[in-house]
């Protein structure tokens, strides 16, 4: 199985499944001597980890990483990380009755067909399991961007099904259980949750992920746009359907008069582009948002097939999320890190003597910067 990895300069690679004795990554390029210990990484993951709310799946799992290496005296030493998590509530017998048959909209087609056979428990390498990790190389991304470039990300939900959560100004508070940044809506998003509950279904959602301060020139402007890296690491999470940048799809709309983001000596006027133009970072805040499909493990019968292609009525038991994006705010935030993270050093790599020539307009007026850091 290829395609593991994300990032050249700073790079992740994920491995374990959702049933297996262990999830793991290995972190290459993180530059020697930032700060690190395990309290480092695991305040993100347990963000992310499962069985802290009810309307979240009720595997319990502690997520405790260990530091395998890369790591002397509380420092890293610019070799490879590794990271370990053990699994330690698995029920692996939830999962036999739908060894040969196929839950619709899961993977369980697909990698039948691709790899002749499949890990039935949980969804083996494709569940969301496996996301723990690219939280945790996310940490440490994290961590750097804000030390030592004062860069800041934060996602927060900005619609679960028919409630929207718009016009979120920067800074914002996502330190809840539905990392909704209106404390207001909080009531309403678990009522609608616990009816939705009781009708036996799921329901879809979007994810608003910012980075604040991020510097100028970051990224390429062909193949390695910023932009389509950082769209690729977030399509990349499971039950991603949609990646929006900026504006995203509202663009189809606008007028060019509308969405250019005028420039005067004071800065920028607006931030439809979402802090990235021509593949390169303005230096704005980069915004981006994704959808999330509804959750395909439901209690409601549906139609499928079994392995001898006979019509079956497929009910999925087991513990599963009905929206899997209550819990994708860390997940998209530690994607958006590792891209940015990868682009900086790449940057420094190649275009570290070179000096601007103009001065840094998306830093002239900061009050004016956070006026249209959310901007739709």
């Amino acid at each position: 199985m290829a395609g593991n990895s994300l990032g050249q300069n700073f790079r992740v690679t994920t491995f374990g499944e959702s049933h297996g004795p262990a999830l793991g990554c290995i972190v290459d390029g993180c530059p020697p001597g930032l700060a690190l210990d395990a309290s480092d990484i695991q305040k993100e993951l347990d963000r992310r980890k499962p069985g802290q709310i009810k309307h979240a799946t009720a595997r319990r799992e502690a997520d405790e990483v260990e530091i395998l290496s890369g790591v002397f005296e509380g420092k890293t030493t610019g070799t490879p990380i590794g990271l370990l998590i053990h699994n330690t509530d698995q029920r692996s017998k939830d999962y036999s009755k739908v060894a040969e048959t196929f839950r619709p909209a899961h993977a369980d087609y697909t990698y039948t067909q691709k790899y002749g056979f499949r890990d039935y428990r949980g969804g083996g390498r494709s569940s969301a399991r496996e996301t723990a990790m690219r939280v945790a190389a996310g940490a440490i991304a994290k961590k750097y961007l804000q030390q030592r470039l004062g860069v800041e990300i934060k996602g927060y939900l900005s619609q679960l099904g028919p409630i929207e959560i718009a016009d979120v100004p920067w800074p914002f508070d996502n330190d809840n259980a539905y990392f909704c940044p209106n404390g207001a809506r909080q009531a309403e998003i678990s009522a609608y949750m616990d009816e939705l509950m009781k009708q036996k279904d799921s329901v879809g959602a979007k994810i608003t992920i910012l980075a604040h301060q991020v510097p100028v020139g970051l990224g390429e402007p062909v193949f390695d746009r910023l932009d389509a890296d950082l769209a690729h690491a977030l399509m990349s999470i499971n039950a991603v359907k949609g990646v929006e940048i900026g504006d995203g799809f509202a663009v189809a709309a606008q007028k060019g008069t509308e969405h250019r983001d005028e420039l005067n000596p004071d800065g920028f006027a607006s931030n439809h582009a979402g802090g990235i133009v021509g593949g390169i970072a303005t230096g704005q805040d980069i915004v981006a948002r994704i959808a999330l499909k509804p959750t395909s493990s439901i209690m409601t019968p549906g139609k499928s097939v079994n392995t001898r292609n006979e019509s079956v009525d497929m009910v999925t038991k087991g513990r599963h999320d009905p929206c899997v994006g209550l819990r994708a705010t860390p997940i998209a935030e530690a994607q958006m890190a590792i891209v940015i993270l990868d682009h900086y050093l790449r940057h420094r790599a190649q275009n570290a003597d070179v000096v601007p020539p103009m001065p840094d307009l998306a830093r002239i007026d900061e009050a004016s910067d956070t006026d249209v850091a959310s901007q739709p």
